[in-house]
């Protein structure tokens, strides 16, 4: 049995707790779909939340679960970051492309480069999509995404 340096290990265990939560669907998604499941998200958020959904039908398992991590982390970031009093979340869903906006009214000046940003570009372009970034100092921060909602 090989014995790990206590900060060795940790970082061990940080990452498989991470991998174990990346395997967990969110039963609310899994059972009644995208707009319920991002109107607990809203409900949730530190920061108050107007919260559009304009999506009639399921999408395919993964268009659902990429575009809620999506808002999830959107809104970690603006509670984390963005010193926000409101954020709008727009979601629509057209015959081959879900868009998702998540706009506030905090400081602006985001860092694309950032970890959380390029976490979430990252997730974006691994559905096929794409995420483009706008925060101008002092006026807000608008996180704008799309990606295909068609099943492969």
């Amino acid at each position: 049995m090989r014995v790990l340096p206590r900060a060795e290990g940790l970082t061990d265990v940080l990452h498989d707790v991470r991998e174990i939560f990346r395997g967990i669907h969110p039963a609310i998604l899994s059972d009644r779909g995208l707009a319920p499941a991002l109107k607990a998200l809203a409900r949730r958020s530190a920061v108050p939340v107007d919260l559009t959904v304009r999506v009639a039908r399921r999408l395919p398992d993964r268009v659902e679960l990429g575009a809620y991590y999506i808002v999830s982390e959107a809104l970690a970031n603006v509670a984390k970051h963005a010193n926000a009093e409101t954020v709008t979340v727009c979601i629509e869903a057209g015959r081959s492309v879900l868009t998702l906006s998540v706009r506030d009214d905090g400081v602006g000046g985001a860092d694309p480069d950032g970890s959380g940003l390029t976490g979430l570009r990252e997730r974006a372009e691994a559905l096929g999509g794409t995420l483009n970034l706008t925060s101008p100092p002092g006026r807000g921060t608008s996180v704008d995404v799309r990606l295909p909602a068609a099943a492969r």
